[in-house]
């Protein structure tokens, strides 16, 4: 392939990025059907592919991108002579050609109804179960492959393309609608949104598995479907307290990993690497939600982050105040894992006895298996001296992550306390 030929190829890429989820967002509405949208979808993108490069780019590729799909949905309709109201929604759906001809490139999807608001929702129905929520998401909003998803699920390919293959059918038979919910629902259900876009970021941002400790792509992913919401929902303080508690996060990924792989912990941290143009971002999202004075669990997890990057080192967090917030947060939201930083927070603002304490008195059925538990109460027994105990609770850890990086750092721990 010439440089040309790969340059062409990854001008379609990135407009398919950028415009696909619209796309199918729009055609999914009208037909009722996710998987008939991106078939269509990509049929028009594989007729790109083949011939831009070759005969040159058109003036506005995104709109010819989406009457191509248009196109080839009503053709595969009418070829199955089914969906006559279906046939007429897709018509109706066609940029009108004078605002098409007239339209800057940069709107050139300015006439097709934006319809991804919808097709969030429907991804994250509540009849649908958490992991196909994500995967679905992952796949029509975000534009991964399902090979790309199936990796970050660690399932065969095969098994991922099965469980989309079900979870679309249900969409269609069960006709689950591409609408935003009524304004009684819309609490309940923004929360599922929102719970699936922060469970795909920290997929992203800490790797179930694997040799990485972030996953670059998920995070982004993440973030870039955050400020989608927030363009499409402008008057939801959580939503923007979601985008800034991604961006705060996300902010450090350079400064968390080591040139070898090894992970650096927070307090160990460069913060001359962080991203101060993602922080700043962060803080203005923050900002827009404390306007609306209607405190949620996401603003409350933002401000948290933000007590850890605004000052200018590790010694100087406000410990005390990270702690309160979390008592806030744990009235709002009970939860075994917000219980576990409290007293993580409570370690480093009153001492290791004290939150050594904090943690023993959380209720070890429900955090048994989650390894941070087990380092944070190494962590606080290695500074109280008590090694040995330190170490069974690192190789505690240890025996519950599958993450590399996190695992040789527990192993780094574990000779520490074998000295």
């Amino acid at each position: 392939m010439s440089q040309s030929d790969a340059g062409a190829v990854e001008r379609v890429a990135r407009g398919f990025r950028e415009d696909a989820g619209r796309t199918v967002a729009a055609l999914a509405r009208a037909l009722g059907d996710i998987e008939l949208a991106e078939d269509a979808l990509q049929d028009a993108y594989l007729t790109a592919l083949e011939r831009w490069p070759r005969l040159g780019f058109p003036a506005r590729p995104s709109a010819w991108i989406f009457t191509a799909a248009r196109n080839r949905a009503i053709d595969r309709l009418r070829h199955e002579r089914l969906g006559r109201e279906k046939l007429r929604r897709l018509a109706a759906l066609e940029p009108p050609a004078d605002v098409v001809d007239d339209a800057p490139e940069d709107d050139a999807m300015s006439a097709v109804p934006d319809d991804r608001l919808g097709l969030i929702f429907a991804c994250c129905h509540p009849a649908l179960g958490i992991e196909a929520r994500i995967a679905l998401t992952l796949r029509t909003l975000a534009g991964l492959t399902t090979e790309e998803i199936a990796d970050a699920f660690l399932v065969p390919h095969a098994t991922m393309a099965q469980r989309l293959v079900r979870v679309k059918r249900k969409i269609r038979e069960t006709a689950i609608p591409f609408d935003v919910p009524p304004a009684e629902r819309l609490p309940e259900r923004l929360d599922d949104v929102c719970t699936v876009l922060y469970l795909i970021f920290n997929e992203g941002y800490t790797a179930s598995a694997g040799d990485q400790l972030v996953r670059r792509d998920l995070c982004d992913e993440a973030i870039r479907l955050g400020r989608v919401l927030a363009t499409l929902m402008p008057q939801e303080p959580e939503v923007m307290g979601l985008l800034a508690l991604m961006l705060y996060h996300d902010s450090r990924r350079e400064a968390r990993v080591a040139p070898d792989g090894s992970m650096i912990v927070l307090a160990e941290q460069d913060r001359a690497r962080w991203n101060r143009a993602k922080i700043a971002e962060a803080d203005e999202w923050l900002r827009r939600a404390a306007r609306h004075n209607a405190p949620g669990p996401y603003q409350l997890q933002a401000t948290i982050a933000w007590a850890h990057v605004a000052p200018p080192s590790a010694d100087e967090v406000d410990w005390r105040g990270v702690a309160e917030l979390y008592r806030i947060l744990e009235k709002m939201t009970p939860s075994p894992i917000v219980a576990l930083n409290r007293a993580v927070a409570i370690g480093f603002a009153d001492g290791p006895a004290a939150g050594l304490a904090a943690l023993d008195a959380l209720p070890r059925e429900e955090l048994g298996d989650y390894h941070h538990y087990h380092v944070a109460r190494a962590d606080a027994l290695a500074k109280l001296g008590r090694d040995a105990e330190a170490r069974d609770a690192y190789q505690a850890a240890l025996a519950r992550t599958q993450n590399a990086a996190e695992q040789n750092y527990l192993r780094a721990k574990i000779e520490l306390t074998s000295v």
